[in-house]
């Protein structure tokens, strides 16, 4: 970001709190005033150049997910970890290419391909690898089902995907969105402010997700793997197989490649954004059709990452998100099956932490001086409550220890 001194109340506030999610949507809004660039360790964060005005920076400060987010259950189920939701289920694309390609059994993909054969939207807003950096991310317009297979499995990188609203605003054509759950929260929240944006995007698809590493992290996984940026055409985080190799085609052609075990599990989770240490939502709460990882379990409840055939959960969150997946399964696109919500407990123990954790953490950015998002409606206390008094606390003193080092750093 720019000089504190010169920015908006809103993204200063952001600054000082370090509670950047990198969506992009302050610079998708305002163009003429903000940018995305990567700072940094390589995360994505709006530059100001110009001033912004009190309506504008009101926007910003009420669709900001970085500043806070607000869920309403409208009685729907609850869940304490797992937030509103109309229905729950397993499965996969009955196409094998979709399925393989996919890092979770291909039905976030070949859901966006039966909006787009269906007429339902015109083009699809989604995450692509960047044509110029192999571990980076680029924002991307599909109208197919190959692009959509093109830009299939997931990209542990930083992304923006709403850094063009402006320009998909005055497109003309109906999107599909497809983001992080911060993404979709802003965008929502977006729709609450401006309508309009509801007719431009009338379908909000997310995924569960762990957090956003730097480029760092996808720089040291290049490093374990042996090679550097310079050496490598292409990079793949994940997909061609489930959970699928982080997988690097150098120039020569040949390629390298480590597990997911590894790749995330070793590597990638330790270079995350602050915001997402704190983030009350990994599992899209604010979107349409949430899929993720339905992993088996161990005998202690802890995800395997064997390969096989990939399986995703179907978390539809409004009755739009269940109604766009049971035309896709009565169109033969998608096979679903029954699902016992209470075992995703066991299967996501990533969200299971943070969600439990939360609340120890803010309370000791509080007590640090450094400003925290403001959320309403997604269970905090009772979700710490879940949690045993030694792991709130420990989760309190880590918290702590690291705010008090930053500010003397």
């Amino acid at each position: 970001m720019t000089d504190k001194k010169s920015l908006s109340p809103s993204l200063a506030r952001v600054a000082q709190g370090d509670l950047c999610a990198g969506c992009g949507a302050c610079a998708g809004l305002f163009p003429e005033q903000i940018r995305m660039e990567a700072q940094g360790r390589g995360w994505l964060r709006p530059v100001q150049s110009a001033p912004l005005s009190e309506r504008e920076d009101r926007t910003i400060a009420a669709i900001c997910p970085g500043l806070g987010q607000t869920v309403e259950a409208d009685g729907r189920p609850d869940p304490v970890l797992w937030g509103p939701h109309v229905s729950v289920q397993v499965g996969w694309a009955v196409d094998p290419e979709v399925r393989h390609a996919g890092s979770s059994g291909g039905a976030l993909s070949m859901l966006l391909i039966h909006l787009l054969e269906t007429g339902e939207v015109d083009a699809v807003v989604q995450t692509a690898a960047a044509p110029d950096l192999a571990i980076g991310n680029a924002t991307v317009i599909s109208t197919s089902a190959e692009d959509i297979v093109a830009a299939a499995g997931s990209r542990y990188a930083p992304s923006a995907p709403l850094d063009g609203l402006s320009r998909l605003a005055a497109d003309g054509r109906r999107f599909a969105f497809v983001g992080k759950p911060c993404d979709a929260a802003a965008l929502r929240a977006l729709i609450a402010v401006e309508p309009k944006y509801g007719q431009i995007f009338p379908v909000i698809l997310s995924f569960f997700c762990a957090g956003v590493p730097s480029h760092s992290g996808g720089m040291e996984v290049l490093g374990a793997l042996g090679t550097s940026l310079d050496q490598v055409d292409r990079f793949r985080f994940r997909g061609n197989g489930w959970p699928g190799r982080a997988t690097a085609v150098m120039k020569d052609g040949t390629e390298r490649s480590m597990s997911y075990h590894d790749s995330w599990g070793r590597i990638l989770s330790r270079h995350l954004q602050h915001r997402c240490k704190i983030c009350a939502d990994g599992t899209g709460i604010a979107a349409d059709l949430v899929c993720a990882d339905a992993w088996e379990s161990d005998e202690a409840g802890y995800p395997v990452f064997d390969d096989a055939e990939g399986t995703s959960l179907f978390m539809a969150r409004t009755e739009q998100g269940a109604r766009i997946l049971a035309a896709a399964q009565g169109r033969g696109r998608i096979r679903t099956e029954d699902f016992d919500l209470p075992s995703l407990t066991g299967i996501q123990p990533g969200q299971r932490e943070r969600r439990r954790a939360l609340l120890a953490r803010l309370l000791a950015l509080r007590l640090a001086g450094r400003p925290i998002p403001r959320y309403r409606g997604l269970q905090i206390l009772p979700a710490a409550r879940q949690n045993t008094i030694r792991k709130n606390l420990r989760n309190f003193a880590g918290m702590l220890r690291r705010s008090l080092f930053r500010r003397r750093s």
